[in-house]
């Protein structure tokens, strides 16, 4: 199982991104997925969002409403749509793939997001 992250960049505040995640090794359209993210500094890594292989999606409160998961099954592609970005959504990014939501056996390398004043 494999994941392949892109779409980092640095961005000013108020901007938007897309990051992408690309998995591979496993059946796609069957897992869990979701981002998390590890601010600069800190050990820990937080959920961001997760999105069912129903669809069905959660997001942390922190981005609620500025932040969107979604999933292409044909691409086995994850994105996460980032708009109104502020100062402190700063961090690295990972992709992380499970066979139930809470369990994830995989994570990607992670992408690099930065947003400045």
């Amino acid at each position: 199982v494999q994941l392949e992250e892109s779409g980092g960049a640095s961005v000013q505040a108020g901007g938007s991104l897309r990051l992408s995640c690309v998995g591979s090794g496993y059946t796609f359209s069957t897992y869990c997925m979701g981002w998390f993210r590890q601010i600069p500094g800190n050990v820990q890594r937080n959920r961001v969002a997760i999105i069912r292989s129903d669809g069905t999606t959660e997001y942390e409160k922190p981005v609620k409403g500025r932040f969107s998961i979604s999933r292409d099954n044909a691409k086995k592609t994850l994105y996460l749509q980032m708009d109104s970005l502020k100062q402190e959504d700063t961090a690295t990014y990972y992709c992380v793939a499970g066979p139930s939501c809470g369990v994830y056996y995989t994570w990607g390398q992670g992408v690099q997001v930065s947003v400045s004043s």
